[in-house]
């Protein structure tokens, strides 16, 4: 049978396939860590430091995850192999049918555990925190952060992510301002990286009474969620606090309590802020952590600029650039400049269809 003939050849190329996603995510090390971090676990003063121990578990929980779906993978190609067996022993079409879908199915979950080995960046496992900035252009452009918000809030809903809104400043007659969210799961920040930069609108603006074209910027800010670094210090007397009335939704207590908390960091400038927990305390903690992600973004970028010098290059790196075009007149198109990768179904981007993006980006810069 020639679908049977084809399936051992595609079974042979994800053996292979498989094996070096293996060598990639380095399965042998990663049991050894399990060991290691179950080892801890079953310490007899493992719960003394409660922070410690949560670090632990979610380490051992990250290493599980990798080495549970690599195994999987290997089970399923050895059930195919047993399927195509059997296949050519009862010479059945129905069976033939099956393999090749579950052979197909095999392909691309291989290819997505492959791109997971791409993510090896001390922070890439983290959470992520997102800024969308609106462009000059007033109502315009603030539309267009809202239209940017609501496709990262439905993308981080179809990658099982959850979404928490740190800050946010509505527009004055629709749209946006500013909003600051945290998309919380597994590699968040590691995939929502290549989406840092600014994003560019062409279309018919509906707020324009002449029906003309309009062209809108929004800028994404991308950080790693990180609670503490050892190697970013940061003392009480570089820290200038203020505390201010939340604006916006949020019934009596938004209107009645100072409780929104703004820090801005003197050595280096920084300034953030958070309004949406209910007291300064949370507002004063989820700030600190905005602002230790901030940092360590600065240092890391500080860090690749150099190694850039050292090699040579003449191309710097802009972190503040154009990376996409979303046209939705006189055609519609939605093109990565840094990458090239573009699709017409800009309705399905807008929808949170962003993963091709996100997945050329990750291959072409690694």
């Amino acid at each position: 049978m020639i679908v049977i003939e084809n399936a051992k050849q595609q079974l042979t190329v994800l053996k292979k396939e498989l094996a070096e996603v293996g060598d990639a995510l380095n399965v042998k090390g990663l049991e050894e860590e399990k060991k290691d971090l179950t080892a801890k676990q079953g310490a007899d003063d493992f719960w003394s430091d409660l922070a410690g121990a949560q670090k632990v578990n979610q380490q051992l929980a990250r290493v599980e995850g990798k080495l549970n779906r690599f195994g999987k993978l290997a089970s399923r190609l050895e059930d195919v192999e047993v399927l195509i067996m059997l296949c050519i022993e009862s010479d059945s079409d129905e069976e033939a049918e099956e393999i090749d879908a579950e052979i197909k199915a095999l392909e691309n979950d291989i290819e997505t555990l492959k791109l997971e080995t791409l993510l090896k960046g001390k922070y890439d496992a983290n959470n992520a925190i997102l800024t969308l900035h609106a462009g000059a252009g007033g109502t315009e452009a603030q539309d267009w952060a809202s239209m940017l918000f609501r496709m990262y809030t439905r993308y981080a809903e179809r990658e099982g992510y959850k979404v928490n809104v740190i800050d946010k400043l509505d527009g004055d007659e629709a749209g946006i301002k500013s909003v600051t969210f945290v998309v919380e799961g597994e590699n968040a920040y590691g995939y929502l990286k290549a989406e840092k930069g600014v994003h560019r609108l062409v279309r018919i603006s509906p707020f324009d009474a002449g029906a003309r074209r309009h062209t809108s910027f929004s800028s994404l800010e991308v950080m790693p969620e990180v609670e503490n670094d050892t190697n970013i210090q940061i003392r009480p007397e570089d820290l200038k606090v203020d505390t201010y009335r939340s604006g916006g939704a949020g019934g009596q207590h938004v209107n009645k309590t100072d409780s929104a908390v703004r820090i801005t960091h003197l050595p280096s400038g920084i300034v953030v802020q958070c309004q949406n927990e209910r007291s300064q305390i949370q507002n004063r903690e989820q700030a600190m952590k905005m602002l230790m992600s901030k940092l360590i973004e600065k240092q890391e970028r500080e860090l690749q600029e150099k190694e850039l010098e050292l090699k040579g290059e003449i191309k710097k790196i802009e972190w503040g650039s154009q990376i996409r075009s979303y046209v939705f007149c006189p055609y519609t198109m939605v093109k990565d400049h840094r990458t090239g990768y573009e699709t017409s179904n800009i309705a399905a981007v807008m929808d949170g269809e962003i993963e091709g993006f996100i997945i050329d980006y990750l291959k072409k810069t690694n």
